[in-house]
């Protein structure tokens, strides 16, 4: 007189048709955010779908060594290391660091469809040293 264990009820199997339907949405509007901020920087946009070679990209537009890709890896280093990135890369949009952190760091793609879609300019690397030179 009980369920069948081997039955599985489609409502309690995850995230559904529309939770799946939100994910494939997010996914797809991030590879759009970060393709559009990939050639804003002159960088070629099919570098977001890359894996491993975004990432690469993205410490190039802050102007850091490559071989950060290897701190990345490191756990609590990852953490300082991406917060840096982000504050470099705000930079190398002309923006502070509190928006790095904030909108780079903490709300990653709301803060890169800002400098996607937004009037924000690449002025250069900022991690090379310096603040990147304002445009007149």
């Amino acid at each position: 007189m009980g369920t069948d264990p081997t039955t599985v009820d489609p409502a309690a199997t995850g995230i559904g048709v529309v939770g799946l339907i939100i994910y494939l949405a997010l996914i797809a509007f991030s590879i759009v955010v970060f393709w559009k901020t990939f050639t804003k920087a002159g960088q070629p946009g099919w570098a977001a779908i890359i894996p491993i070679y975004n990432i690469y990209v993205w410490l190039k537009l802050a102007g850091r060594p490559g071989w950060w890709l290897i701190l990345l890896l490191i756990p609590i280093v990852n953490i300082v290391i991406a917060l840096i990135v982000s504050m470099d890369v705000a930079k190398s949009f002309g923006k502070d660091s509190v928006f790095g952190v904030v909108g780079l760091w903490l709300f990653s793609i709301i803060g890169y469809a800002i400098l996607a879609f937004g009037g924000a300019q690449y002025r250069g690397p900022a991690g090379l040293g310096g603040a990147p030179k304002a445009a007149y």
